[in-house]
C-alpha cells in the first residue's frame, strides 16, 4: 500500500480570491462537470495536496488555530449515522453546524450543509471556481475528494459556524480530511471493506482508521474486533491520547432511526461530544436524536418499502438484523444492486435468510455489478434464491409491489440514491454519486 507522509494542518481559514476574474466564473453545473472530470485522477491517498490546498485557501504560513471545533470520525459502518446524530444534537442545543459527509444520494449538495441546510448552488459554483483557478497548474493535480474537502472547509468559514463534523472519506490515516485538528477522535466499528486501499486483514484496515488518533485529542470508539482493538490501544498510547471503547446502548428516548445499531451509534456520538466538551444537555440529546434526518438508513419510504444503504457484508448483517427486529419472520422481495468492487457472495448470504426471492435492475452507476454476475453468485449460495433480472429501476419496483411480501431495496448508497430520486419525481436531477 502506498504510504505518504505529512504534517496535519490547523487551518485558520480566511479563504481569499485568487485572481478569478469575472469572465471566469462557472456555474453551478459547469463547477460540477469540471469536479467530476477530476474522478480521471483516481484515489490517491496522502495529505500534501490537500495541506497545500488549504494552505493557499487561508493564505497562511503557519496554520495554528482553527475557528472551529471539530469532530473526526473513521469507521467502516455507522460513520453518516453517527456524524449525523452529532450533528442533529449539537443543532438542537443552539450550537451552529458544519456537515461534511458522503457520498451523497441524490445531489452532490448533500455532501455539506451548515445547520442542516445543503451548501447553495451559488456556494459550490463560487467555490469551485476559486479552487478550480487556484490548481490548474498543479502537479500533481488535486484529486476529487481533496477538491470536496476543501470546499466544504471554505464554506464553514465562510458561513462562521461553530462546530465541524467530518466524516471520512476512505480509511483515516491518509484521507484528506485527516488535515484538520479535531477536538475528539471517533472510530465506528470497523470491518472489512476497501480492501485494495486499506488492506487484506483487520489489523491492517484498523491501522488506517486508527490513523485519525492525533497526539492528546480524546478518542472514543465503539466495541471492536479483538485486532482492531489492540491496534486502537496501540496508536492512543502512542499519541498518549485518552481513549474510551463505548460498550453501551443509547435507551433513554426514542431514537428517528430504527435498529439495534443505531441505539450503538447514539451512545458512540453522545460519548464524542462528552470528550470534546461540548455543552449538550439531555433535552438537546432527545430532541436531536428523535428528529435526526438521515435517508437510506432503514428508511420507510411507505408501510411495505425500506430503503437501506448496506454496501458490505457487515452492514448486511446488521440490516437483516433490524429486518428480523421490525418484520419478525415475514421474509423480504429484495430489490439488489451492489457495485463492482465489493464483496457480492458474502452480502448476498447476509440478505438471503431475509429474502423471499430478488429482483436485479439495471442502474445507471457505472460502478455497479452486472446483474448477470449477480445472479450467478445468488443461484450458487446455499440455499439458492429465486432471482428475476429486470432492466431498469422502475421495472423492478413495479413488479416488487405486485408481490404480498414487504419490499426491501438495497446494495448500495449509489442505488438507494437512484431509487430515492425515482420515487420522488427527481430522476431528471439525479447526480451519480461518487467518493
Amino acid at each position: 500500500m502506498n504510504r505518504v507522509g505529512g504534517s496535519r494542518v490547523r487551518w485558520t481559514g480566511k479563504p481569499v480570491s485568487v485572481g478569478v476574474s469575472e469572465d471566469a466564473a462557472i456555474n453551478y453545473r459547469e463547477a460540477l462537470s469540471w469536479l467530476y472530470s477530476l474522478q480521471r485522477f483516481g484515489i490517491k491517498l496522502g495529505l500534501e495536496n490537500i495541506e497545500r490546498l488549504l494552505e493557499e485557501l487561508s493564505k497562511s504560513d503557519v496554520l495554528q488555530a482553527t475557528p472551529w471545533k471539530v469532530i473526526h470520525v473513521a469507521g467502516t459502518n455507522g460513520k453518516g449515522s453517527v456524524c449525523a446524530m452529532v450533528d442533529s444534537i449539537c443543532r438542537a442545543q443552539g450550537y451552529r453546524t458544519g456537515l461534511f459527509t458522503s457520498p451523497h444520494l441524490v445531489t452532490f449538495r448533500e455532501r455539506i450543509r451548515v445547520n442542516g441546510e445543503m451548501i447553495s448552488e451559488e456556494a459550490v459554483a463560487d467555490g469551485l471556481t476559486t479552487i478550480r483557478n487556484l490548481v490548474a497548474n498543479w502537479d500533481p493535480h488535486p484529486t476529487f475528494f481533496e477538491v470536496v474537502t476543501a470546499l466544504a472547509l471554505k464554506h464553514f468559514w465562510d458561513t462562521r459556524i461553530e462546530i465541524v463534523i467530518l466524516e471520512t472519506g476512505l480509511g483515516g490515516r491518509l484521507d484528506a480530511t485527516n488535515a484538520i485538528q479535531s477536538a475528539v477522535s471517533v472510530i465506528t466499528p470497523i470491518d472489512f471493506d476497501h480492501e485494495k486501499w486499506l488492506g487484506k486483514t483487520i489489523s491492517e484496515i484498523a491501522a488506517e482508521k486508527a490513523g485519525i488518533i492525533k497526539p492528546g485529542v480524546s478518542v472514543v470508539s465503539a466495541p471492536q474486533r479483538v485486532d482492531a482493538k489492540k491496534v486502537i490501544r496501540a496508536r492512543a498510547a502512542e499519541c498518549q491520547a485518552p481513549l474510551e471503547f463505548v460498550t453501551t446502548s443509547y435507551d433513554e428516548t426514542p431514537i428517528a432511526l430504527a435498529g439495534p445499531n443505531q441505539k450503538e451509534n447514539a451512545a458512540l456520538a453522545i460519548a464524542a461530544l462528552r470528550a470534546a466538551k461540548i455543552d449538550i444537555d439531555e433535552s438537546a440529546i432527545a430532541q436531536g436524536l428523535i428528529h435526526i434526518e438521515w435517508p437510506a438508513r432503514f428508511q420507510r419510504w411507505d408501510e411495505r418499502t425500506i430503503i437501506d444503504g448496506a454496501h458490505n457484508p457487515s452492514a448486511a448483517r446488521a440490516l437483516a438484523g433490524t429486518w428480523r427486529e421490525i418484520f419478525g419472520d415475514r421474509r423480504a422481495t429484495l430489490v439488489l444492486a451492489i457495485l463492482s468492487d465489493k464483496n457480492l457472495r458474502r452480502i448476498c448470504e447476509a440478505l438471503a435468510p431475509i429474502s423471499e426471492s430478488v429482483l436485479l435492475p439495471k442502474i445507471r452507476s457505472e460502478r455497479a455489478a452486472d446483474p448477470e454476475e449477480l445472479a450467478r453468485v445468488l443461484a450458487n449460495i446455499t440455499p439458492p434464491l429465486p432471482y428475476s433480472i429486470t432492466q431498469s429501476v422502475d421495472e423492478a419496483l413495479e413488479r416488487a409491489r405486485a408481490k404480498p411480501n414487504p419490499i426491501l431495496i438495497t446494495g448500495s448508497l449509489h442505488f438507494a440514491g437512484e431509487v430515492l430520486a425515482h420515487l420522488s419525481g427527481e430522476l431528471a436531477a439525479f447526480e451519480e454519486c461518487a467518493q
